[in-house]
């Protein structure tokens, strides 16, 4: 695999499908959440942006393959898997448990489950994911612990001296001095493909950010959209991934915003936290 694929509480209702989001506690050093504004560039420039994205974003899913109690958890769904569900607030109680930043303690039900998927999904594509430190943080909180040291052993491969270079940060994960290093995974929706009392298999639709901000970057903070496909399983009271599969798209097209300059984005990535998704 090559690198790359949020964090208060929040809850969706049990049965409805529906979609809740909510700012997290003021913390503007927080690595989740945000929005793209796409610049216009050339064919070529956009063909090396995507092709780090996709590293990034296929590092997990290229690692995984192959291989606490809820809080008020809700009864069965009645929801079909697969239905779309339209995005407004719904009544379950919010997610109120935590495993470092992440989000824990998610209901026994479909729509717990796609909370699950992704909020793992915004953990698994952040600036953590860079440092050794951070980066087992977040996959043993997230990750079926039957498969994580395999998988971290994967990873630690994945996330190379070699491949930080190429990226532009340095064998620690860190950007030079005066850049920001942005990455950021932004859940558009989910839905379930299969469901059952022990397993579960979400799709997250997301769009994502990631590049170096600041004066005199060489690689700037671009947009990329994605799937993920996250196998779970109810272990330990909690949802947690056993493997994770990307693909490109669905991607819409390319609005016409002005491309913000380097500094704008660095502000705006120090200045805005992320969300908690819930169904």
């Amino acid at each position: 695999m090559s690198p790359g694929d949020e964090h208060d509480s929040f809850g969706g209702v049990g049965g409805s499908g529906q979609t809740r989001t909510r700012l997290p506690e003021g913390n503007s050093g927080d690595v989740y959440g945000g929005g793209a504004r796409r610049p216009v560039r050339s064919s070529r420039s956009l063909i090396t942006v995507v092709g780090v994205v996709v590293l990034l974003v296929a590092a997990i899913a290229f690692a995984n393959r192959g291989g606490g109690d809820p809080t008020d958890a809700a009864g069965p769904a009645t929801d079909t898997p697969g239905r779309s569900a339209p995005t407004t607030a719904t009544g379950v109680r919010p997610v109120t448990g935590k495993n470092g930043r992440i989000p824990t303690g998610y209901a026994h039900d479909d729509q717990g489950a796609q909370s699950a998927a992704t909020n793992y999904a915004v953990a698994l594509g952040s600036v953590g994911m860079f440092q050794d430190g951070a980066r087992e943080e977040i996959v043993r909180a997230t990750h079926d612990p039957a498969v994580t040291d395999d998988l971290l052993r994967r990873l630690d491969t994945s996330y190379s001296a070699e491949f930080l270079t190429s990226i532009g940060l340095d064998a620690k994960g860190s950007a030079p001095a005066g850049l920001t290093f942005v990455s950021r995974t932004i859940p558009v929706g989910s839905k379930v493909r299969d469901y059952t009392e022990t397993t579960a298999t979400v799709e997250v639709w997301c769009t994502g950010l990631v590049g170096l901000a600041g004066t005199g970057s060489t690689k700037p903070v671009t947009s990329t959209w994605f799937t993920l496909t996250q196998k779970l399983t109810w272990t330990g009271g909690d949802w947690r991934i056993t493997s994770s599969t990307q693909e490109e798209g669905p991607t819409p097209v390319n609005g016409d915003n002005r491309a913000s300059v380097a500094d704008e984005i660095a502000e705006a990535v120090e200045g805005y936290g992320g969300f908690t998704y819930a169904r």
